[in-house]
């Protein structure tokens, strides 16, 4: 049986390097998409809670205080 043309070593690292280079370009895009959409989940929670805000009749200084101090309950029973 006849082999098709042995490849030297040099070529294996080439080719792995070159596969090492394309993962890690896909790594830094699936890391710029993920935190795209971590913004977007931000986003999302901060509307949420100035909904509940502006529904609430309290400032902003009210809703802080109340949020420390569940805080701090919580904290006390941990």
């Amino acid at each position: 049986m006849a082999r098709g043309v042995r490849r030297t070593i040099e070529e294996k690292i080439a080719d792995k390097q070159e596969i090492i280079d394309a993962l890690e370009i896909r790594v830094l895009k699936e890391k710029e998409e993920l935190q795209v959409l971590l913004n977007e989940q931000r986003m999302a929670r901060l509307e949420i809670l100035e909904e509940l805000i502006d529904n609430s009749n309290l400032s902003i200084e009210e809703v802080a205080q109340i949020l420390r101090q569940h805080a701090e309950e919580a904290e006390v029973e941990v």
